[in-house]
């Protein structure tokens, strides 16, 4: 029974998938549109989407826009010479359909499994950006320092190009260093950085001018 459901319905991963694809065709309808613009015009609508935001409009309401601004950019980007990690990359990255797919899953807070290879670090840049647009602080959670610091450098391309900064804790940061990444649109760091600067936020600062984190609006966690 179970399988002649699923052949007529189809089983519920193929569903969800089947929920956002029109957001996919809708993104990259945008897209082309954006292609036409100039890179001023493209540049500014950060600034236009975080208007809209402030006005009332809702992160949902302009995702498919913010999305296709990301890959624009991305697209833009390509052949550009970039340092990460002192070491000089060639950008060469723009969102298939099965990584906004992941953007778009990910902005919902579900989980987008995804093996390696196949792009989760430019996935995040997606809905990571849609986030930031209102002002608060969103988190990358990564696994070690130099992932952090590589991916903060690496997808930073994008959000700097896009008028978005971009910061990375690292472990040998003292308080003044870490305000100053958390203070950012965007930060990189491990889950270890992220739960201890937490702990002394909540249990060793005296005074509000003496924590080192903004509040927590909205983070991924790249495992």
């Amino acid at each position: 029974m179970r399988w002649i459901i699923n052949k007529i319905f189809g089983n519920k991963h193929e569903r969800d998938v089947k929920k956002i694809a029109p957001f996919v065709e809708r993104i990259n309808a945008i897209e082309r549109d954006y292609q036409k613009l100039s890179e001023e015009e493209l540049k500014n609508k950060t600034a236009e989407f975080k208007a809209r935001l402030a006005a009332g409009a809702s992160t949902d309401s302009i995702l498919c826009e913010a999305f296709a601004a990301v890959k624009n950019a991305c697209r833009r980007l390509v052949g550009t010479k970039i340092s990460v990690c002192d070491h000089e990359l060639t950008w060469d990255m723009v969102p298939f359909d099965v990584q906004v797919i992941g953007g778009i899953v990910l902005h919902q807070g579900k989980i987008s499994e995804m093996a390696t290879g196949e792009g989760k670090t430019l996935v995040a840049t997606m809905p990571l950006y849609l986030n930031a647009l209102r002002g608060e602080n969103v988190h990358l959670v990564t696994v070690n320092d130099y992932l952090a610091k590589r991916d903060s450098q690496w997808m930073g391309t994008v959000y700097n190009y896009l008028g978005l900064s971009v910061g990375c804790i690292q472990n040998q940061m003292n308080s003044a260093e870490r305000r100053a990444q958390y203070a950012c649109d965007i930060t990189y760091g491990t889950n270890s950085e992220f739960g201890f600067d937490y702990l002394r936020d909540n249990g060793m600062a005296y005074h509000p001018q003496e924590m080192v984190q903004r509040g927590h609006d909205y983070a991924i966690v790249d495992e």
